[in-house]
């Protein structure tokens, strides 16, 4: 059976288990709908929020970061798998006890101002629509290759299953559809990086292939061979950075607590019946992103080496074009790979100089792996299948977090606070149809690549929602118009330097034009630094915050105990 055959089979299959569990989970009410009524098993939740944790960018994107930038990938790595531990040990308590579901909620709330709400949902529904334009480009690359469909079709594909799921069964139908998303991405992870792993050096577990000797007899560590290919070609060496530290550390920082800012992540901890089982599930869930995030090092790795050595021929003169291997033909269908024959005569050639002839988008790496290292049609078709999951499982988070923001935050405590709860799930169905045609609207006209899309949101959810929630929790001094003033400052600067360096003038993106060193990828970090520098200056020359809003304040630092997700 073909490749082809095998991938409509098992994408069809997992669909098919998608659509089954949102019937199933019908949500009939706003509670079902938006916290799926606090009932979810800890375990479950935790596997819930590992799969809306990682997202297209985690799946696809990452190790294909890694696969090019080598040690200079590694601060996606550490910032996304720091920035869920900062999440858990240090705010989801807080904000599990505090009782709001939602950000806005909470900014509403304990600013006791309902602008700082409607400040909140724009800047939710703007990092939201960042965010999820990564992952519909994700679901367009999957399609594009696999089902053998163009772009814009694969991402309308994507659009109606979500849509189906998200609007019918809110976050009831999410939560269980993202267990199965789950089981079946780190499947489809981790099965080609063991056989992978076997074949090139003898070891089942790619962690430790990722450090071994070659199988081939050489007596080279897997790892020493790419940094010699990297250099012999052209290319830095694989093992050390090019990136300035300052970079490095901002990029990092901003990827770190945009994640505590990210509304789709915070409000899995509502989900869960209790206070207690909201850490059970975050330590399950961190179980449960381990397994991917270790395995993504090993995973770029292999493909690298194998990439390199299947384009470049076992002489490294090149390979004919003719007889190129299949996935090279198959991903130039999809126009993620061009050859262009400089030198006239026939033969591919890669490289990081002058003499290359390849132009290989990044985020082909995982997906095309198990292609290029010639594994079964059925891990191929299995890696199609995940790489849809990991996408379709972030993209109903945040779609859900995009509806709850404006009909909850925005109709209901804002602008119609006495519709019934029928009328608010009807508004919430409505925003998720909307919000699906505008995010595959943008998954069509993506701003990026998949992870330099998702970074850019997390920047936007660093420089706005961080120190509002922070001074939030721990500042019984800070008041609204400190609040309002940093959220409006910081997203609105960190929006601009992104906006001017990747739209208005890209030939300008070079580190010698970037403030202080700082790329667009890492800008959050200072956007955040602005958010608590204002937000403390205008605090101090304003009034201070109510008696009994600094005496809530007080209440919420200590964790113990319940704190129900409230709808109200």
């Amino acid at each position: 059976m073909d490749i082809q055959t095998l991938t409509f089979i098992i994408v069809g299959l997992t669909f098919a288990l998608y659509i089954g569990i949102a019937i199933w989970a019908r949500a009939g009410s706003t509670r079902d709908f938006y916290v799926a009524s606090g009932g979810v098993n800890p375990l479950a939740n935790g596997m819930a929020t590992a799969a809306d944790w990682m997202s297209a960018a985690s799946f696809i994107s990452m190790a294909g970061l890694i696969s090019f930038m080598g040690y200079d990938g590694a601060v996606y790595l550490m910032g996304w798998t720091g920035g869920y531990v900062l999440l858990a040990l240090c705010l989801a308590p807080y904000l599990r006890k505090f009782g709001k579901f939602t950000v806005p909620a909470f900014i509403g709330d304990r600013y006791y101002s309902n602008t700082a709400r409607t400040v909140a949902v724009i800047c939710a529904v703007f990092v939201c629509f960042t965010y999820v334009a990564g992952q519909m480009r994700g679901v367009g690359v999957v399609f594009s290759r696999f089902l053998e469909v163009d772009i814009t079709a694969g991402v309308i594909i994507g659009m109606g299953i979500v849509f189906f799921y998200a609007v019918l069964g809110g976050m009831k139908g999410i939560t269980y559809t993202q267990v199965a998303q789950y089981c079946v991405l780190i499947c489809a992870y981790l099965v080609p990086a063991i056989f992978i792993s076997i074949m090139m050096t003898g070891h089942v577990i790619p962690q430790i292939g990722f450090g071994a000797e070659l199988n081939d007899g050489s007596g080279t560590y897997l790892l020493d061979k790419l940094d010699g290919l990297s250099t012999e070609l052209g290319f830095a060496e694989y093992t050390s950075g090019t990136k300035s530290t300052i970079d490095v550390f901002f990029i990092t920082a901003a990827l770190m607590v945009g994640t505590a800012g990210l509304p789709h992540v915070i409000v899995r901890f509502f989900t869960v019946p209790k206070v207690r089982d909201a850490r059970k599930s975050a330590g399950w869930a961190l179980l449960f992103i381990a397994l991917l995030y270790t395995t993504a090092p090993a995973i770029a790795t292999f493909a690298r080496v194998n990439m390199i050595d299947t384009i470049n021929g076992p002489d490294a003169q090149g390979t004919a074009y003719e007889e190129a291997p299949g996935w090279i033909s198959n991903w130039e269908n999809t126009g993620l790979i061009s050859w262009e024959d400089k030198n006239g005569d026939g033969k591919m050639f890669y490289s990081g100089d002058e003499r290359n002839e390849m132009d290989i988008d990044r985020d082909i790496m995982v997906l095309a792996n198990p292609e290029i290292a010639d594994l079964p049609a059925w891990v191929i078709a299995l890696v199609a299948a995940g790489g849809v999951a990991a996408a379709l499982s972030t993209s109903a988070g945040l779609l859900l977090v995009i509806s709850t923001s404006i009909s909850h935050d925005l109709l209901k405590r804002n602008l119609m606070p006495h519709i019934s709860d029928k009328q608010e799930l009807r508004y919430a169905r409505i925003a998720s149809a909307v919000a699906i045609g505008i995010a595959g609207y943008l998954g069509i006209n993506p701003p990026g690549f998949v992870a330099q899309v998702v970074a850019f949101a997390f920047g936007l959810a660093a420089s706005s929602f961080f120190p509002a929630i922070i001074l939030g929790i721990f500042s019984k001094r800070m008041n609204k118009e400190g609040a309002i003033a940093g959220m409006v400052s910081g997203i609105t600067f960190t929006a601009a330097y992104i906006i001017y360096f990747k739209f208005v003038n890209p030939a300008a993106n070079t580190p010698e034009n970037w403030w202080f060193g700082i790329s667009p990828e890492g800008i959050g970090t200072l956007g955040m630094l602005l958010n608590f520098a204002v937000a403390v200056a205008v605090a101090r020359f304003t009034s201070e915050a109510p008696r009994d809003v600094q005496a809530m304040v007080a209440d919420i630092r200590f964790p113990k105990g319940a704190g129900e997700a409230s709808a109200h």
